[in-house]
């Protein structure tokens, strides 16, 4: 008896130590996925944005189209992963309705944006977000923040950290039919 109640303390101090130590490193590596069934999506906030040009980029513009919204920031890791895919993606399905929209939040704006941006060569819309964008998606408290948009202009999916391309792709080929 006391040999299984040592190996059962054994066990829980193992248990409560891998819990502890994944609770501080789980904070920077969660990822969270939210997917709405068609009926229960809420319309994507609208905003109006300059791109790196000066053009006026506005989300309602792209209602019609599915949309990949990216939050995302120059010194942000899982972002410089998930960026050479939406490249990709902007690619293959921009005749098939869909784009990728970049939105940095980047505190230092285009002076640390556009170099990067021109480095990477990314082809698809890229905006500098301001704290009402910001909170009006909820207050983008982690990088990567991900929304897949509907054709209809609704919220369809929202990934919060680092996700796979397959999951991405799975996505984007459920709307663009």
């Amino acid at each position: 008896m006391a040999t299984i109640l040592a190996r059962a303390a054994t066990a829980a101090a193992v248990l409560a130590l891998t819990l502890t130590g994944c609770g501080s490193q789980s904070s920077k590596e969660i990822t969270v996925t939210y997917q709405k069934p068609p009926d229960k999506r809420n319309p994507a906030p609208d905003f109006t944005l300059k791109d790196a040009d000066g053009k006026t980029v506005k989300l309602s513009d792209y209602k019609g189209k599915v949309v990949l919204l990216n939050f995302w920031a120059t010194w942000c890791g899982p972002c410089k992963i998930e960026i050479p895919w939406f490249i990709e993606f902007q690619k293959t399905y921009k005749d098939r309705g869909f784009t990728v929209i970049g939105v940095s939040v980047d505190d230092e704006g285009w002076e640390i944006v556009k170099p990067y941006l021109a480095s990477k060569q990314v082809n698809y819309p890229v905006v500098v977000s301001s704290e009402s964008v910001n909170t009006m998606y909820g207050g983008i408290e982690s990088l990567p923040t991900t929304f897949i948009i509907d054709k209809d202009g609704k919220i369809a999916n929202t990934h919060i950290g680092l996700v796979s391309k397959k999951e991405y792709e799975s996505d984007i080929e459920q709307l663009v039919r």
